[in-house]
């Protein structure tokens, strides 16, 4: 049996905006913590999450919400299609 327990999470990106002082923060904190500012705004916001017992009543009643986040997809595999302009194709003259 291994020692470490070690959870696959699926993590996705996304595109937000912080306010500059907010940002410098979230590398100080990173760089205090020794850790990724991914990490520290994972973890503060998951932190947030779960001590806020209104948002906990809110989650609860099953709220139907439209996603507002900017999640970045990732590319797609090749499928061996070509995209682009058509070569050339070349017919010999007479």
């Amino acid at each position: 049996m291994p020692l470490l327990d070690i959870k696959q999470v699926r993590k996705v990106t996304v595109t937000c905006s912080l306010e500059e002082s907010t940002a410098k923060q979230v590398d100080q904190y990173a760089a205090f913590a020794k850790c990724l500012p991914d990490e520290v705004v994972n973890k503060a916001l998951e932190y947030t999450f779960g001590k806020d017992s209104d948002f906990q009543k809110f989650r609860n009643t099953d709220p139907k919400v439209v996603s507002q986040l900017r999640i970045k997809r990732p590319a797609t595999e090749p499928t061996g299609v070509r995209r682009g302009p058509k070569p050339a194709s070349h017919v010999a003259a007479d």
